[in-house]
């Protein structure tokens, strides 16, 4: 399908975003580190037919305007705020965030408890993911330390969100408590081979420990993906949605268990 694309103004610069359906509760989709949102064509259709769904390009994705300040946590959860109140887009929220955009989630919970009604983690990283690279081999870690540099060598590079993810999970840290609204984790259950064994076991740790933030939690393995369920398994993904939706919508009426 193709996404239609508009834009809108923040303090920081312009932002393309997609609005589609009409329903409760309002969804909000943030991507993967520099992924667009072509990235969720294979389920936007589908969770549009009974919620509104807010889809949008960070800055130095696609058509919007390139980063002109660090692109770290507490810049991108306030930037997208400040979208969502331009366009008309009310909480509460439900959150889907895709690897780092997980951690945005996290993060905009913390922050502003009470316009997150509830969140999917989307084989999404974790505030000890950082970790991990601690398990791969030098020639990796070499590439990685290259990628740095020659980021630093480009005006808006210097400014790329994956140069700030420690000083992200650092204001994580720094928040409020967690609040106690509807989880659930996505993991994918394909092995990524190019990752020591040692460090798919952490990771698999840590993607449980997500569960640890709310009472009300549930992990689903997409058997059949590895990093973007969302491509691989579509369906899985918008049942998990739908679940949480319908945990959302059903929490004024009485509590809603998704174990």
């Amino acid at each position: 399908m193709k996404i239609e694309k508009y834009k809108v103004e923040t303090t920081k610069g312009t932002l393309q975003y997609n609005i589609s359906g009409n329903g409760k509760p309002n969804i909000v989709l943030i991507n993967g580190g520099s992924g667009p949102v072509e990235g969720w064509m294979k389920i936007l259709p589908a969770i549009s037919e009974s919620s509104s769904v807010f889809s949008y390009n960070r800055f130095g994705v696609a058509g919007s305007d390139k980063p002109k300040v660090s692109q770290d946590g507490l810049n991108i959860v306030n930037t997208l705020r400040e979208a969502l109140t331009s366009v008309g887009f009310e909480p509460p929220f439900l959150l889907v965030g895709h690897s780092l955009g997980g951690l945005y989630a996290n993060l905009y919970a913390r922050l502003y408890p009470n316009e997150v009604a509830g969140i999917v983690f989307l084989e999404s990283s974790t505030t000890k993911d950082i970790s991990l690279n601690e398990y791969q081999g030098k020639a990796v870690k070499t590439i990685n330390k290259m990628f740095k540099v020659f980021d630093s060598l480009s005006s808006h590079k210097q400014f790329n969100e994956v140069n700030f993810v420690e000083k992200t999970i650092n204001q994580i840290h720094q928040t409020d408590t967690f609040p106690e609204i509807p989880v659930l984790v996505i993991t994918g259950g394909q092995e990524n081979r190019m990752m020591p064994k040692e460090a798919r076991k952490k990771r698999l740790e840590n993607q449980l420990e997500l569960l640890s933030l709310t009472r009300n939690s549930k992990h689903i393995v997409a058997e059949k993906s590895g990093h973007f369920p969302q491509l691989s398994e579509p369906t899985l993904v918008i049942d998990s949605i739908k679940e949480c939706a319908e945990a959302i919508n059903k929490t004024n009426q009485k509590p809603i268990n998704l174990c």
